[in-house]
Parts: C-alpha cells; structure tokens; sequence
C-alpha cells in the first residue's frame, strides 16, 4: 500500500427525496482530472422497507465491488475480500469493516448512501517521507463545524494570509 496515497472512505447519506446521481459524479471527476483525488470505488446503497440493504446501479458495472465486499455483499463468482496483509501496528487507525458495515446499518428505511473510497493523490509522496522519516499514524479526519468554528476566527485568518503571500509569489513570478 506505499505505492498509493492516502485512501479515505467517505459515507454520505441521502434522505428518499434527493437527487444524488449528477452533481456527486460530475465532482468526483472534476477532483480525479484535477490530479486531486482518484476514485478507487463508489457505491450508491439504499435501505429498503424490511430492512434489507440494496445496492442502487448509479455508479455503473465498474465500480461497486470493493466496498460492496466490505459491507458484505456476495457477488457471482467471488470468494469475498482477499486476507489483508498488512501488518499489525500499534497505533493503527481508521474505520473497521464493522464500523462500516455499522453505518450502512444506520440507514433508515428510504434513505439511502453514497460510499466512496477516494485516494488522496496529493499525499503520495507526503504519506512516504512520513514513513520514511520513521512517522506513524495517529489519528485523522475532518473537523466537524463546531469544532471548526471554535477556531473560525485563526482559520479564516491564516487563509486570508496564505492567498495573499500566494498573491504576491504569482506576482513577482517571470511571465511565460
């Protein structure tokens, strides 16, 4: 897993009524053609009346499987997820198969979820000089808005700051 980014599952739920299918996707290829993000795999599930977890054919015959065997989806011919290889670590983190399996469950009837797993191309070569330079993992994810907001002052201040410094470099930058 070195070679790849940062991979992240990101769970959105969506009541009955929304309309999902277009905005979501033409994003998602706005970040992956941005060099941004890649979509390693999309599913789109919906839980029905008697409880049962469907899943919905937005995202095409492509994508889907990976986190489908995750949440436990049996597919024609395929023996399930392969064992993973990854060694134990002391400080590992990030969501279970459990975890995952659990928010799908969390779905009321109706409702539906879009589950991406989305590596952070960006991050490649930050994720190795990190391991490299003997780092591990402690912990990550993105600050709720009310812990954002407990800072919003800093935060707006520091962006403000860093476009006017990215301002000033683009203009002393030689014309090409």
């Amino acid at each position: 897993m070195s070679e790849i980014g940062p991979v992240q599952l990101v769970a959105v739920g969506f009541g009955p009524d929304a309309n999902y299918e277009g905005a979501v996707m033409a994003e998602l290829v706005r970040l992956e053609r941005s060099g941004t993000v890649r979509l390693l795999d999309l599913l789109f599930v919906q839980k029905e009346e008697d409880g049962d977890l469907a899943a919905l054919d937005y995202q095409g015959e492509d994508l889907g499987a990976i986190i489908g065997a995750l949440l436990g989806f049996e597919f024609e011919g395929d023996d399930g997820p392969a064992p993973a290889d990854a060694p134990e670590q002391a400080h590992a983190f990030g969501l279970t198969q459990d975890q995952i399996q659990g928010i799908a469950a969390s779905l009321e009837p109706g409702h539906a979820a879009g589950l991406m797993l989305i590596e952070h191309v960006w991050a490649r070569d930050l994720k190795r000089v990190i391991r490299d330079a003997g780092g591990i993992p402690l912990g990550e994810g993105f600050l709720t808005p009310e812990t954002a907001a407990m800072v919003a002052a800093e935060l707006l201040a520091m962006s403000t700051a860093v476009e006017e410094v990215e301002a000033e470099d683009a203009a002393a930058a030689p014309a090409t």
